[in-house]
């Protein structure tokens, strides 16, 4: 499929496993890589669960095919990283962030890192791999938009 445009803001990931709701979900310990990303029931307080979708470089225009890094929307030096094909979220300096792209998929949408390889969740509660890309529904995602990227007066 071809990529698409995302509309830069806050939102919550929402994964399309078997079981109740499922959200991108950042842990609250830290590895070698930083905390591991998992999927994680709905949790009352955002500050795990919603993330800042955006473009790399502030004054870029969102055009079918740009690439776009993800941060926690509560700690924005904290973005995702994907050593050893495995998310993660780490406060290591914006360029060393993987970016993404968007593809339209039948049910949601399917988040490519630049290596192509997609957004992959097992199981709830399981750290989300990156793999090759295959049409099935753990690499399915639905992007819930909850608002614009907050001010820094906010």
């Amino acid at each position: 499929m071809a990529p698409i445009p995302v509309k830069p803001g806050k939102y919550k990931v929402h994964a399309h496993i078997i079981g109740p709701t499922s959200l991108l979900t950042a842990t609250e310990y830290a590895v070698k890589h930083g905390a591991p990303v998992i999927t994680d029931r709905f949790n009352p307080l955002p500050i795990e669960q919603e993330w800042i979708i955006d473009l790399p470089e502030s004054g870029q225009e969102s055009v079918p095919g740009s690439p776009y890094v993800i941060h926690l929307a509560y700690h924005p030096a904290a973005g995702l990283v994907v050593p050893e094909d495995k998310l993660f979220v780490n406060s290591v300096p914006r360029a060393e962030w993987a970016k993404f792209t968007f593809e339209r998929v039948i049910g949601g949408v399917k988040i490519l890192s630049d290596k192509g390889l997609a957004l992959r969740a097992g199981h709830r509660g399981a750290q989300i791999n990156l793999v090759p890309p295959k049409p099935e529904f753990q690499e399915t995602w639905t992007l819930e938009y909850v608002g614009p990227i907050p001010s820094e007066e906010e």
